[in-house]
């Protein structure tokens, strides 16, 4: 008597196991591909090293070596796995854990292999390597959670900060509630803040109340139609820029005879 293990593979049953294998197969790539879409849509907020390019640029241009991660002295920078919710393979870091301490020589960035850290953003007029050129992101201020804003005397993001008195100001108002007392607010200057993270690192809230964000992220966009008056360089370039001026017929009519009129009035009821 055959059993159900001896019987003989036909055609048919290799046939339907085939489909079967298949669909397995379709499955599984289909979940890991829907995994993979997801953890690339999650990028807004991400930290990438010193130099990296654009976002979008990054991410053609990365080959995902880890190269960047092996010379980080600090192991600041790490690659992105299946649940970071970052494009897996990718590079970067999360401040309040492990900040980027700001080295000199810059070690991620010259063993990048396609230039996706791009060395030139990073160098001075001499070609010097110059970390403080780097824009890893900017430091943002919660100031109903900083503790400096309720009047408690604290400066730790202003100390950690390596461009000190530079990237993060201290300004000091009075404390009307007291009338004895004074505030020290630790301002962020946009343009010095390298997106470090020191700062976010030595915040003693909870939850850090100054956090690091992605520079597209934290900051506005004026426009190229607003002119810095008072800075020669932004004027000089709408030297060339010419105007159009445009006229609008004003009705004679009075606004009760506008608003009677009769092929007004039919399109507002419209």
């Amino acid at each position: 008597m055959k059993t159900e293990k001896n019987l003989p593979i036909t055609e048919r049953r290799k046939f339907f196991l085939t489909i079967a294998r298949a669909t397995g197969l379709a499955i599984l790539g289909g979940l890991t591909w829907s995994a993979f879409v997801d953890e690339v849509k999650a990028t807004s907020l991400i930290l990438r090293p010193p130099a990296a390019l654009k976002e979008d640029d990054f991410l053609a241009t990365c080959i995902k070596c880890g190269m960047c991660v092996e010379a980080c002295p600090f192991d600041t920078l790490r690659l992105a796995k299946p649940g970071d919710n970052k494009p897996l393979g990718t590079p970067f870091y999360i401040p309040r854990e492990i900040p980027c301490y700001m080295c000199v020589d810059i070690p991620c960035v010259p063993v990048c292999p396609t230039g996706a850290l791009n060395i030139k953003s990073v160098q001075n007029e001499e070609k010097k390597l110059d970390i403080t050129k780097a824009q890893m992101g900017v430091a943002v201020i919660d100031d109903s959670s900083c503790i400096a804003f309720w009047g408690i005397q604290c400066d730790a993001c202003y100390r950690a900060c390596p461009l000190l008195g530079n990237a993060i100001s201290i300004e000091y108002t009075k404390n009307e509630r007291t009338g004895k007392h004074a505030f020290l607010k630790p301002v962020v200057h946009t343009d010095v803040c390298t997106g470090c993270g020191l700062c976010e690192k030595a915040c003693v809230t909870q939850k850090a109340a100054i956090f690091v964000l992605p520079r597209d992220v934290a900051l506005g966009k004026v426009g190229d139609h607003y002119v810095q008056g008072w800075d020669k360089k932004d004027e000089k370039r709408v030297e060339n820029a010419t105007s159009t001026t445009t006229k609008t017929k004003i009705s004679k009519d009075s606004a009760v005879d506008s608003l009677n009129n009769s092929n007004d009035m039919e399109d507002l009821l419209k």
